[in-house]
């Protein structure tokens, strides 16, 4: 298959730590920014004094209605789609790298599809306390079942690796349509639905830990796997050849890819284009080696997410719109662009 980055000792077109610290700098900003968006009019200000307040600051809380307006309802949801943002940018940049397939995202082995089983089936049941957990355990699940899938048949390569996770996808998928046919009716269909398609709309305090406790856990391993994703780059061949024992860390790659997904997934439902495109577009930008790509794509999935969930609760406000709708309308034109552009990322 065909690699998807070029050699690792490729030349950034802008240093990285500049690119991270201006992007670092773009996402409080973002984070401060949007919760002033909304019925009520917040002003940055006050968002400041809220947020400075709680978090143990000499700021002066601003009115009661405001102050739980940013803190209580806001603040979680925006904390918690940079959060996303973030990991999902981290495990496609992590999945292309081990597939080498320009193509993955960090739902290719099933791990949407076995995620939305699990929640789809607590919603059904009126269980939706439970539907972090459930949508958890359901990517685990897909993961362990491609994994299984592709060792039978062998190695564990990326082709076969590619291919099992297609198919334990559409199983996951067409059993998740069996079970909203079956059973969901009223008012469950269309809260199944919108988190199918994707939304941090009812994200709370206990969203953000998960999200964040998750990211900087796998966070952390990935980034130090570097130098290893590097070695992938070349291939299975060139990777054992230096010293990398391939199939072992593919293995604990792809789970840990697997453990950030799903609890991603788990708060916020399917996002797709983050972790599609992206990486690609990071990449672009830094170069290929991972030490550079992987911090700069986290922040800048993060920055994206939050936007693109600002624009879905505002733009058609009352009404507000999936973010995994808003995020595929913007990622769509974007990955056109990029593919006729191929030459820079492939």
């Amino acid at each position: 298959m065909e690699p998807v980055v070029s050699s690792p000792a490729r030349r950034a077109r802008v240093p990285w730590w500049v690119a991270c610290l201006l992007a670092a700098g773009v996402l409080l900003a973002s984070v401060v920014l949007a919760v002033t968006f909304g019925p009520a009019d917040i002003s940055p200000a006050e968002a400041l004094a809220s947020i400075g307040h709680h978090l143990g600051l000499p700021f002066e809380a601003p009115a009661r209605l405001e102050d739980a307006i940013v803190w209580e309802l806001r603040l979680p949801r925006t904390l918690t789609a940079a959060a996303v943002g973030a990991g999902l940018g981290l495990a496609g940049a992590v999945m292309q790298s081990l597939t080498r397939n320009p193509l993955a995202d960090p739902y290719l082995l099933g791990l949407s599809s076995g995620a939305s089983l699990g929640a789809v089936a607590v919603l059904v049941l009126g269980l939706s306390l439970a539907l972090p957990l459930a949508a958890f355990a359901g990517a685990l699940a897909a993961l362990a079942l491609s994994l299984a899938i592709a060792r039978a048949a062998g190695a564990v390569t990326p082709t076969r690796t590619v291919l099992a996770g297609l198919a334990v996808s559409q199983l996951a998928a067409a059993a998740t349509s069996v079970v909203i046919f079956w059973t969901a009716t009223g008012d469950s269909y269309r809260e199944i639905v919108t988190w199918l398609l994707g939304s941090v709309a009812r994200a709370q305090w206990s969203s953000v830990g998960i999200a964040a406790s998750v990211l900087l856990v796998v966070g952390a391993v990935l980034l130090a796997s570097a130098r290893t994703l590097d070695a992938f780059a070349f291939g299975d061949t060139a990777a054992a050849a230096l010293g990398v024992h391939v199939e072992r860390t593919r293995w604990l790659l792809l789970t840990a890819v697997a453990l950030l997904t799903g609890a991603m997934v788990a708060v916020s439902g399917a996002i797709g284009f983050v972790g599609l495109v992206l990486p690609h577009a990071v990449r672009a930008v830094v170069g290929a080696p991972h030490r550079r790509l992987l911090p700069l794509v986290a922040l800048v999935g993060a920055v994206f997410l939050v936007w693109a969930d600002t624009l879905a609760r505002t733009l058609f406000d009352p009404r507000e719109l999936p973010v995994g709708v808003v995020t595929a309308l913007v990622g769509v034109p974007v990955f056109v662009i990029l593919l006729r552009r191929r030459g820079s990322w492939s």
